[in-house]
C-alpha cells in the first residue's frame, strides 16, 4: 500500500492504491485548506484551494493530470514555477508514495533567471 508523507504536518499515513489524496487526508485529519473549510467546491476541482506541491523525486507516482486538474491550474496563478509538481488534491489519484507539501507558499513570479 502506498505511503502519504505530509511535510508540513510531520505525519504519514498508509492508503490503498487508487485513492484520492483529498479524502485520504480528510480522513486523517490533515487540513488542506488556508481559508476556511467551507469556501471550497468540495471535490469538484474547480475552486483550486485544495493545490499540494508534490515533491519532483515522487510526482510520478500519483496518475497524470486529468483535462478539468490542467484547466484549473492553467487559470490560476497557484502553479507558476511549478507546473510539473502541483496539483489538486481532489483530483489526484495516489499510485505510489508521495511526498505532499499542504497550503504551499504563492510563487507569483516564477523562477528567477540570471542573465
Amino acid at each position: 500500500m502506498p505511503k502519504i508523507k505530509f511535510v508540513n504536518e510531520k505525519s504519514e499515513i498508509e492508503v490503498p492504491a487508487g485513492a484520492n489524496l483529498r479524502q485520504e487526508a480528510k480522513k486523517a485529519g490533515i487540513q488542506l485548506y488556508a481559508v476556511p473549510s467551507w469556501l471550497n467546491c468540495l471535490g469538484l476541482g474547480s475552486c483550486a484551494r485544495c493545490r499540494v506541491l508534490l515533491s519532483e523525486a515522487t510526482a510520478a507516482n500519483a496518475r497524470p493530470m486529468g483535462f478539468r486538474e490542467r484547466l484549473r491550474l492553467k487559470l490560476s496563478w497557484a502553479a507558476i514555477g511549478h507546473e510539473k509538481t502541483m496539483r489538486l488534491a481532489c483530483q489526484t489519484t495516489v499510485s505510489g508514495d508521495l511526498e505532499v507539501t499542504t497550503q504551499p507558499p504563492l510563487n507569483l513570479y516564477g523562477t528567477q533567471k540570471t542573465w
